[in-house]
């Protein structure tokens, strides 16, 4: 069995254990769905520093400019970032991955508290600051972390393998359940959302997923020890995505507590 078939098999109980899990069931009312959208959205966010990072060592970014060696690489990071940074929003125009998120939140009413976070980081505060600054959820806070904890230890593969196992590979599995599960045709004000699952579900199944892969073979090759790394890392990665669905799921019931003792709820 070739690397890359290794790894997907000894990762896919936690991947099963994602797609188990009971976020989806508890996401059955409009606030309930605010509540993800406003934890997930940091996910979204950090994902482009992910995707900026491998793009800043596999291609050049430079000025003076100098060729990277890995054209494969290149190649591919560059595909992804120039859908992910600029694909269509589905009104005749461009807009990144993020941004449509952060629509569609606006659309269905969701509060920005990510709009407290970017302010922050352009006042240039670390952030450890900016994520306190704008009182992020822990749940949402500690996955972010732990984005960055990789990030920072600056091993290629690594990040590559968060990239890869982490998001571009699990998100489309991820998002059908969402679809699956709600009920996203009543109602007004998810037109967005559900244009932003559906583009992913698409767009990473039948063409991210796989040049992610590719990408990682031709990162970690033969090299035993660069697979091992990639191993831990995507396991770090798949455990931080089951706590913030945790997360999650424990807002919900929360909210959903809340909402039982106020004078009305909101439904669909």
């Amino acid at each position: 069995m070739d690397p890359l078939a290794r790894l997907h098999d000894r990762l896919a109980p936690l991947k099963a254990a994602l797609l188990d899990h009971p976020v989806y069931q508890a996401i059955d009312s409009l606030p309930a769905l605010h509540v993800f959208m406003e934890h997930h959205v940091f996910a979204v966010w950090d994902f482009m520093s992910l995707l900026k990072s491998l793009q800043r060592r596999l291609s050049g970014v430079d000025v003076p400019w100098l060729p990277g060696d890995n054209r494969l690489g290149c190649r591919f990071i560059n595909e992804i970032v120039l859908a992910e940074e600029s694909d269509e929003d589905g009104q005749g125009g461009f807009v990144s991955h993020f941004e449509l998120y952060r629509r569609a939140m606006k659309q269905s009413g969701a509060t920005l508290g990510i709009d407290g976070l970017l302010a922050a980081l352009r006042q240039d505060q670390p952030l450890a600051d900016a994520l306190a600054a704008a009182e992020v959820a822990p749940a949402a806070r500690s996955f972010v972390q732990t984005t960055f904890e990789i990030l920072d230890a600056g091993n290629l593969c690594a990040i590559a393998s968060a990239f890869t196992f982490g998001r571009e590979d699990l998100l489309p599995a991820l998002f059908q359940r969402i679809v699956d599960e709600l009920n996203l045709e009543t109602g007004g004000g998810l037109e967005l959302f559900r244009y932003y699952l559906n583009r992913h579900i698409g767009l990473d199944g039948d063409e991210h997923g796989p040049m992610a892969g590719r990408l990682m073979q031709s990162l970690c090759g033969s090299d035993e020890s660069l697979w091992a790394i990639a191993e831990q890392t995507a396991t770090k990665s798949l455990e931080a995505r089951h706590a913030l669905w945790d997360g999650i799921y424990a807002a919900i019931q929360t909210r959903k507590a809340t909402d039982r003792t106020a004078p009305t709820q909101s439904s669909w």
